[in-house]
C-alpha cells in the first residue's frame, strides 16, 4: 500500500484538533476538499478512522492506532530538509580523517577541537598511519582526508590536491643522562655519535628519512643504525629504553615520555613540513567545511 504524506497531514489535523472546521481553518483550506481527503484515506485503509455525528467527531480505534504512528512519521518528514540543508552546508556527514603521528602532537588536536566546536553534527573517522598508507588510501578513496609528509608522488598528481599546514625543525631526542645531555642548550650531533640512530624505514616516509640521515651527512657524519620503527611514539619509547638517539619533528617533543630529553640541533636542520592531501574529485561539503578551517589557521 503507498501512502502519501498530505493525507496523513490532514488526518492528524483532524484528529488532533476532532472538528473538521478548526482542522481545515488550520490547513487553510475548505472543509469539503479536507472531507473528501479524509474518506479517500479511510476507503484506502478498509476501515473508518472518526465516528461522526452531528455534533461530534471521535476516533475510531483504527484512527487511535494510527495517530501516533502518523506523527512520528510526520515529524521524521518534517526533518529530511533540515538534514538535507546541514549535510550540503557540511554541517553533518562523516568525515575519513587519516593522519601521521607527528600530527598528533602539532596540528591535528587543536584543528578537531575547533572542528568539533563548529560542526558537532560530524562524525570524525580518525586513522593513524604512514604517509605512504595513506597515499594508497586516497588513491583508493578509502579515506578523505591525509594529514601527512610531502612529497605527493607524480603518479598521484593529477589526483590528488595538496595544502601545506605546518613547517618544523628537527631535534634531537636522547636518553637522560646520556653524555650529550648534559647540555641545556643547543646539542652538535658529533657529540651523540656513541649512541646508534633510531629510525623508521624509508619506505615509509623516504623525504623525512633523506632528511634525517642528510643532517647527518652534511654534519661529516655517518650514523649508525640501531634499530628501526615504524611510529614516532614507539621511536621515543626506544629512546627512553637508552636504545639510540632520534632526530624527530619538533612537535614531537610535546610526547613527554619519562627518560628522554629533547635539545635543539647545533647543526643545520632541514624544515619538516607536513600538510593535508585529498582527492581533487572528492566533493564532500564535509572535506570542504574542514580544508576551509585549516586554511583559516594557516
Amino acid at each position: 500500500m503507498h501512502i502519501e504524506l498530505r493525507p496523513l497531514r490532514y488526518f492528524v489535523a483532524v484528529a488532533e484538533e476532532l472538528h473538521f472546521g478548526r482542522a481545515a481553518q488550520r490547513l487553510h483550506m475548505t472543509q469539503p476538499p479536507l472531507s473528501q481527503t479524509i474518506q479517500a484515506l479511510e476507503t484506502q485503509f478498509g476501515t473508518p478512522l472518526f465516528s461522526r455525528t452531528q455534533r461530534s467527531v471521535a476516533l475510531t480505534a483504527a484512527g487511535l492506532a494510527l495517530l501516533p504512528a502518523a506523527q512520528h512519521l510526520l515529524s521524521q518528514a518534517d526533518d529530511l530538509l533540515p538534514l538535507v540543508q546541514r549535510a550540503a552546508a557540511g554541517d553533518s556527514g562523516r568525515l575519513t580523517l587519516a593522519f601521521v603521528s607527528s600530527a598528533d602532537y602539532s596540528v591535528l588536536p587543536k584543528a578537531l577541537r575547533e572542528f568539533r566546536r563548529l560542526y558537532p553534527a560530524v562524525q570524525i573517522e580518525l586513522h593513524e598511519a604512514t604517509s605512504d598508507r595513506q597515499l594508497e588510501s586516497l588513491a583508493a578513496g578509502r579515506i578523505d582526508l591525509g594529514i601527512l609528509i610531502p612529497p605527493v608522488p607524480d603518479k598521484l598528481k593529477t589526483e590528488l590536491d595538496y595544502l601545506p599546514v605546518l613547517s618544523e625543525p628537527l631535534v634531537l631526542a636522547m636518553p637522560e643522562g646520556s653524555k650529550a645531555a648534559t647540555s641545556k642548550r643547543k646539542v652538535a650531533l658529533k657529540n651523540c655519535m656513541d649512541l646508534p640512530l633510531i629510525i623508521f624505514p624509508r619506505r615509509l616516509g623516504p623525504a623525512l628519512y633523506d632528511q634525517i640521515i642528510g643532517c647527518f651527512r652534511q654534519a661529516g657524519l655517518s650514523p649508525h643504525i640501531g634499530q628501526e620503527a615504524n611510529q614516532m611514539q614507539t621511536i621515543v619509547g626506544l629512546v627512553s629504553a637508552g636504545m639510540g638517539i632520534a632526530l624527530v619533528p619538533q612537535s614531537v617533543s610535546n610526547l613527554k615520555r619519562p627518560g628522554v630529553e629533547y635539545r635543539a640541533l647545533k647543526d643545520a636542520s632541514p624544515l619538516v613540513e607536513i600538510g593535508l592531501a585529498w582527492r581533487r574529485d572528492n566533493a564532500s561539503p564535509v572535506l570542504r567545511a574542514f580544508l576551509e578551517l585549516m586554511q583559516k589557521r594557516r
